[in-house]
């Protein structure tokens, strides 16, 4: 298994890896959403990649001074194998190479599952503020 940054050819195998793989969707899960990340944070995107067959991602995106986690998903029936614990790992190398100190990570309140893998990478639950969105037009 390797690691590499996702390209434009990687959009339809994410978005049927998310299918299968993700917990819920959201509006920016889409070619559309994929196709602007692309360009605007190039390597944001990282890709398990087994023989060819993609088997896990996460979006590793930078402002510049924080790191954001987004989409971390591995294919169930690679899953226990420290495939998260990779994504995260190369998603960290990043984010240092590009300066941040500081990640956070969005994680659906309910996936338990998700939540026991941050934990015990060390990301800790940030209490006192919550998220606000608000899609745009």
């Amino acid at each position: 298994m390797v690691i590499r940054e996702g390209c434009s050819d990687d959009i339809e195998a994410v978005l049927r890896l998310w299918a299968r793989a993700a917990d819920g969707a959201s509006v920016t899960d889409g070619p559309v959403g994929i196709g602007r990340l692309l360009p605007h944070d190039p390597g944001a995107l990282l890709i398990a990649d087994h023989d060819g067959a993609l088997i896990g991602t996460v979006v590793a995106g930078c402002d510049g001074w924080r790191g954001h986690i987004y989409r971390l998903a591995v294919d169930p029936e690679h899953r226990r194998r420290g495939l998260a614990s990779a994504l995260l790992a190369a998603a960290h190398d990043r984010f240092a190479a590009l300066g941040a100190i500081l990640v956070d990570a969005m994680v659906e309140d309910d996936n338990t599952a998700a939540r026991a893998t941050y934990d015990v990478l060390g990301y800790r639950r940030h209490s006192g503020r919550s998220r606000w969105i608000r899609e745009l037009p």
